[in-house]
């Protein structure tokens, strides 16, 4: 049997004492653990950053001690490979945070939304942050368009539900989460602190995982309960 995971979050890895540099959080941990592989091999994909450089080299970088083989796929300006060779090749994929409305029509330009539903549907575990936590779902607020959060709504659907990320971060991202399932601008709705993760098999939450044991992130369920979002907190552990 197949099993199919992804892992949508508001973090993945923390910042150390020295400028710029990062390492992996539980978070990210966790999806490596997924793949149940010793050695798995991981492919970042940056591009609702545009693919920053830095960015991509901060990831790997990050990968030093835990024994991977890391990859990138760059779309900018053409792709780096051949997109169904590097995300078929890939135990996991974890995706960058950015711009989530862009993210989207590059991917269905080059096709990767495509590729990333084959290699889930195969068992390649599936991962990121913020914009790589969006694109998943059906939808979620976003600031891809300016400081004022908007709405997007043809995420890839992988995961039939809305998705909120910064929740304990950004103050326009709450009530415009709830505002959009109480509208049934969204279906319910899985929403995450910083630093903060779930898991889901298939397309079932059956886990909440953070970054640093501890700390006080949360992820919340909401809901349309006649006409009104009614928000579930999730403490981290399964669900």
């Amino acid at each position: 049997m197949t099993h199919r995971y992804i892992v949508a979050s508001s973090g993945g890895f923390n910042q150390t004492d020295r400028w710029g540099v990062m390492k992996p959080g539980g978070i990210f941990l966790r999806a490596l653990e997924l793949t149940g592989k010793t050695q798995p091999r991981v492919l970042f994909i940056m591009t609702a950053s545009g693919d920053d450089m830095s960015y991509i080299a901060r990831s790997h970088q990050a990968m030093a001690d835990l024994g991977v083989v890391s990859d990138h796929l760059a779309l900018f300006s053409q792709p780096t490979s051949p997109v169904d060779e590097a995300i078929g090749k890939a135990d996991l994929v974890w995706v960058g945070g950015g711009s989530v409305a862009n993210l989207l029509a590059v991917w269905r330009l080059h096709k990767v939304d495509e590729a990333l539903r084959d290699a889930w549907e195969s068992g390649t575990v599936l991962g990121g942050v913020s914009a790589g936590s969006i694109c998943w779902h059906v939808g979620g607020p976003t600031d891809s368009f300016g400081p004022k959060l908007e709405t997007i709504t043809n995420g890839l659907a992988l995961l039939p539900f809305g998705n909120g990320v910064h929740y304990d971060s950004e103050a326009q991202r709450r009530p415009l989460l709830g505002s959009l399932v109480s509208t049934e601008t969204l279906p319910l709705s899985y929403a995450t602190d910083d630093h903060c993760g779930i898991v889901y098999e298939g397309t079932q939450a059956v886990e909440v995982v953070v970054d640093t044991p501890g700390i006080s992130a949360r992820a919340y369920r909401v809901e349309n309960v006649a006409g009104e979002s009614v928000e579930t907190v999730l403490e981290p552990g399964k669900i």
